[in-house]
């Protein structure tokens, strides 16, 4: 894999542009359904693990927490690109207040680096590019006892304390935070740390929100990381250095909620919020260029995971090009 600095081939965007527009409406009930969603499965996952107070219980519990926690930072990605309701201000405190203040960041301060992220993608300007380029974890292929170990890593800890300090240096320096706003986050903590104090749930907290965060949401975090833009991509062309992923059932729970797993589609048009994206990637499947070009994947524990062990670059996946590369439908 070698670096991209310089511009790459353009995507020839020729589809019908008013239905593009037309599934870029915002549907804020959809969003705020998801939100709910995801904490009430929390919440319901706290209650029955305490509840039965099981070993076996908990690891499961442990997983299934990440996997909301992760299905909530990808609706932070939403509010980033202002796809919860036109009022800016109202989005920024349910977005902060509901997402990212308990996951331990800011709208905005995600919102610099993702757009950044977009506008240089996979060059020297990308804020995510890097801070990942030619380290171990995204080097591919890898030998199997490294994606083993790296992986083992977010249940002992190394592997957790390098992506933090990652994501750290990623996300720092900016502009300057406004007194208020600073007085508002800090008021939410300190309102957290007395209602744990207050109900006598600081274990609880230990158990079912620090440990999942440093552990399987991290561990989430690298591997969609690694399924969006690394792994026998092609960096040359708009269609092929981004990857959308076609996943197995069990794996739209835990790796792709809220539809993440058209990258792809994203990166093309940002403006399209989560709920759409499955359309979007259909008209977007009508365009031959798209269709003949695009980097698609069937499955991040079965095609990903090919393509990420494959001492060559893979083809992009065409569909109907043969019985043996068909996506499956589930």
């Amino acid at each position: 894999m070698r670096r991209c600095s310089v511009s790459v081939e353009p995507y020839g965007y020729n589809i019908d542009q008013k239905r593009v527009k037309a599934l870029s409406a915002l549907t804020s009930w959809r969003t705020a359904a998801a939100i709910l969603f995801d904490w009430a499965v929390i919440a319901a996952t706290i209650w029955i693990s305490a509840r039965l107070s099981n070993p076996l219980v908990y690891v499961v519990a442990l997983f299934i927490i990440g996997g909301r926690m992760h299905a909530l930072g990808i609706l932070i990605h939403e509010f980033a690109h202002y796809r919860f309701v036109a009022d800016k201000k109202v989005s920024e405190w349910v977005g902060d207040i509901c997402l990212a203040w308990p996951l331990g960041t800011t709208v905005d301060g995600y919102r610099r680096n993702h757009l950044a992220h977009h506008r240089y993608t996979n060059t020297n300007q990308d804020p995510d590019w890097v801070v990942k380029f030619g380290t171990q974890e995204f080097t591919f292929p890898q030998p199997w006892q490294y994606v083993l170990a790296n992986l083992a890593g977010y249940f002992i800890g190394t592997s957790s304390w390098r992506d933090i300090r990652l994501i750290t240096k990623r996300l720092k320096g900016g502009p300057a935070v406004a007194k208020n706003y600073k007085i508002a986050r800090l008021s939410f903590y300190v309102a957290v740390a007395v209602a744990l104090t207050l109900t006598g749930t600081w274990l609880g907290f230990l158990l079912y929100w620090i440990i999942p965060y440093f552990s399987a949401l991290l561990m989430l975090l690298y591997i969609r990381s690694v399924a969006e833009h690394f792994g026998g991509m092609d960096y040359e062309h708009e269609l092929t250095s981004s990857r959308t992923i076609y996943p197995h059932r069990w794996e739209k729970i835990f790796l792709a909620p809220h539809n993440v797993n058209y990258h792809l589609d994203h990166h093309l048009y940002p403006s399209v919020p989560f709920y759409n994206l499955p359309k979007l990637h259909a008209l977007l499947m009508d365009d031959p260029e798209y269709r003949s070009t695009a980097h698609l994947t069937r499955g991040y524990s079965t095609g990903l995971v090919r393509e990420c062990m494959a001492p060559a670059q893979p083809k992009p996946y065409v569909e109907g090009s043969s019985p043996a590369t068909t996506i499956p439908a589930e």
